[in-house]
């Protein structure tokens, strides 16, 4: 009979499948239109989109900065030791306390110094400050430094051009005293250099030392870790930088040079001997600082200091 509901198969009640009877449901959906066609350029296969999108794989693959690990972190023990470091800005993130120790007046300014800096205070075992600190001589108090967060050398021009500034940056041929580097550190930030760059190995690191020696510059101004310090001043000088190195025996007197006022690379050679022959040869010049009473050389530290005075002297 027609308008009979009961009739089996006559209207289908199961949610499955189509929603309603017939074929309306499922194909007007179908026939629905999908919007306008993308843009070339907002098609992720089509070449605009790839041309829009490509980046130069040199820059993404080089890193701004790099973080060495956690597991490089350091300690500075011995009562002395940390107040020195907490006075001078060196980063610490905790200060450990053994267990019983007396507090004496170091002691009770490290704890002070560490309140006024936010540092946690840990109290251990002596044992287990023994342990942290492998072994050393610690007094019942010690410090632990984060490892240190290097710059990219290339980043070095870049804090240059945003202050508009002629490039001014020390580079270190196997500098390997840590108190060294420091004192450089500390030269370079105090005459308007703009980073300071360092080999990866063979040479001296931003250490607790190192940190402790520049006396808080080294929180002021960038130090750059590099594979190949040949290659990198080739970089600088493709850059526009003139380099030049110190040495003992140079073609140029330092009262002579002419180049300070422009962008410019200073290369500091080890305590011993001096620049490498390769770092020697890619110099544009070699410059000696002029002496009396025949000494030889002046140490890495100082000759620095008295090379990067004279060229802020001559950029005043």
């Amino acid at each position: 009979m027609a308008g009979n509901s009961q009739r089996k198969g006559a209207i289908k009640k199961t949610g499955k499948g189509n929603p309603t009877a017939g074929s309306g449901g499922r194909v007007k959906r179908g026939l629905e239109g999908r919007g306008p066609t993308p843009k070339a350029k907002d098609r992720e296969y089509h070449k605009a989109y790839k041309a829009a999108n490509k980046v130069d794989k040199s820059a993404a693959a080089r890193p701004k900065k790099r973080r060495t690990g956690s597991t490089d972190a350091e300690w500075i023990a011995g009562r002395n030791s940390v107040v020195e470091a907490l006075r001078e800005g060196v980063p610490v993130n905790g200060v450990y306390v053994a267990e019983g120790v007396e507090r004496d007046g170091r002691v009770r300014e490290a704890f002070a110094l560490a309140a006024d800096r936010g540092i946690s205070l840990l109290e251990v075992t002596r044992n287990e400050l023994d342990r942290m600190t492998s072994g050393a001589v610690h007094q019942g108090l010690a410090a632990r430094i984060p490892s240190y967060e290097y710059a990219h050398a290339d980043d070095l021009l870049d804090a240059a051009a945003a202050n508009g500034e002629p490039p001014l940056i020390v580079v270190l041929d196997s500098v390997t005293d840590p108190r060294n580097l420091g004192a450089i550190v500390r030269s370079a930030a105090g005459f308007g250099a703009h980073g300071v760059v360092i080999p990866e190995r063979r040479a001296a690191g931003m250490t607790a030392s190192a940190w402790k020696t520049s006396a808080g510059a080294a929180a002021r101004i960038p130090v750059a870790q590099t594979v190949n310090l040949v290659r990198q001043l080739k970089a600088y000088q493709d850059a526009g930088c003139m380099v030049i190195g110190l040495a003992a025996d140079g073609d140029v007197s330092l009262p002579e040079l002419d180049l300070a006022d422009g962008p410019l690379v200073v290369v500091v050679g080890s305590e011993g001997g001096g620049l490498g022959r390769l770092v020697a040869e890619t110099c544009d010049q070699l410059v000696s600082i002029p002496m009396a009473n025949q000494l030889e050389s002046l140490n890495a530290g100082v000759a620095a200091s008295v090379v990067l005075y004279a060229i802020s002297e001559a950029r005043r």
